[in-house]
């Protein structure tokens, strides 16, 4: 079969497709028109998400694609399952693109597998391995799992995930290119893990609980962006902490009343089992905060309540360091990345109080009540240094599509990765 190629059109349809059509066909394959498209990616995204209902087995671009343009047509094109082929234009930005490509790959297809197939410990495995395929000898990791957890201190993790018969696991990754056992640690990236989240005894209803496999979606992203940094060259000492669980209901899982009792001695009463990103990314907040790396990035899908305040296209970013949010934001920009900052005060981490502990994981109401991003974000501030410097929270509203958009497919989106990486190579204490 010859290839089917992608081209761009600055012209209109023919009459055949209606010269409002932003798609038509030739005999080797397809041309989006971008006549009179004041915003063309949006234009190829749409063109792209009907093209891959074609269920081809792949595509060649061809002509004059700019590098936005071509990374466009791939986030709507590459569909969930089986997805098809690109070939990039040729141009400077192949082999750019193939090292972003490759990691949204990878990101997407970390979350959209199913949490029958996605334990803990896997989740563990298999980001460690894929960087350790990147990375070789710069790369070594631990795994903490199950009892050790608690042995070592991280009640958050072991907590959240000791109701699973699928022990939790927390991955400590040490990315060092410098062969310096002694270097500095440059940044630390933090991913919430939870494969799989029932909500605990503060149980989803079923169609709440449909997308959990997603919950994960903070260490695939981190992952993939690390993993991106590697193929791009960064010559900086980095850490990755994932912080790996399922939230079940069992005779041995966390309740509702319970007390933590953190390494920092931050006492947290358990009001809600449904808030329990943040219980599991206290213990990974605390090890980066060990490390004295002057960066620490965690990214998780955290609230509804960012979704609430973003809806699905942009993902929130929460700081109590003005110059760590602002470069974080401006790599976002610069990688065409919808990023977008939300309020966190030092007020923010007083706002779920409790009567039993020095604070709760969250407020006993739906959703946590008013302001729940950015309370969440209040809770984590508790685990970092006092001032939050150098340390930027992304809550991902943005990581995934429970339904396929006129722009995006089901599932994992991977949006941040390229903005992470950047911020890796970019940023200055």
């Amino acid at each position: 079969m010859a290839d089917f190629t992608v081209s761009l059109s600055d012209k209109k349809a023919g009459a055949p497709w209606g010269e409002n059509a932003r798609l038509s066909f030739t005999e080797t394959g397809a041309l989006i028109h971008l006549a009179q498209d004041s915003d063309s990616e949006r234009a190829i995204a749409q063109a792209a998400r009907k093209l891959d209902g074609l269920n081809l087995p792949a595509v060649t671009l061809t002509g004059d694609w700019q590098k936005e343009q071509q990374w466009a047509f791939a986030l709507s094109f590459t569909r969930a399952r089986h997805p098809a082929a690109i070939t990039w234009a040729d141009n400077d930005d192949q082999a750019q693109l193939a090292q972003e490509y490759a990691a949204l790959v990878f990101t997407r297809q970390l979350v959209n597998d199913t949490p029958e197939d996605l334990s803990p410990e896997t989740l563990a495995q298999r980001a460690a391995q894929w960087l350790k395929s990147l990375g070789q000898d710069k790369v070594s990791f631990t795994m903490t799992v199950g009892e050790a957890l608690r042995d070592a201190g991280w009640v958050g993790i072991y907590n959240v995930g000791r109701g699973s018969e699928r022990p939790p696991a927390m991955l400590e990754l040490d990315y060092n290119p410098t062969g310096n056992a002694d270097a500095p640690v440059d940044a630390v990236l933090v991913g919430k893990g939870i494969t799989f989240d029932s909500g605990g005894y503060s149980i989803k209803s079923s169609e709440g609980m449909l997308d959990m496999k997603c919950d994960m979606g903070g260490a695939a992203t981190v992952t993939g962006a690390l993993g991106l940094a590697i193929t791009q060259g960064i010559n900086k000492r980095i850490k990755l902490i994932l912080c790996c669980a399922e939230n079940l209901i069992s005779g041995h899982a966390y309740k509702l009343g319970d007390v933590l009792t953190y390494k920092n001695g931050v006492t947290v009463e358990v009001v809600n089992t449904d808030a329990e990103g943040r219980l599991v990314l206290a213990d990974g907040l605390m090890a980066a905060t060990e490390t004295g790396a002057p960066l620490i990035i965690d990214a998780a899908t955290l609230t509804g309540a960012a979704m609430v305040a973003l809806g699905s296209d942009y993902h929130a970013v929460f700081s109590k360091d003005d110059s760590a949010r602002e470069q974080m934001l401006n790599a976002a920009k610069l990688e065409n990345e919808r990023f977008w900052p939300l309020p966190l005060e030092a007020f923010h981490a007083d706002r779920c109080p409790s009567a039993f502990a020095d604070t709760a994981n969250s407020r006993p109401m739906k959703g946590g009540g008013g302001g729940g991003a950015s309370n969440a974000a209040g809770f984590l501030s508790r685990f970092v240094n006092p001032q939050g410097k150098g340390w930027v929270h992304l809550d991902l509203a943005a990581a995934y599509h429970g339904g396929a958009t006129a722009e995006m497919p089901v599932g994992a989106t991977a949006k941040g990765i390229r903005a992470i990486a950047r911020m890796l190579h970019d940023f200055k204490a």
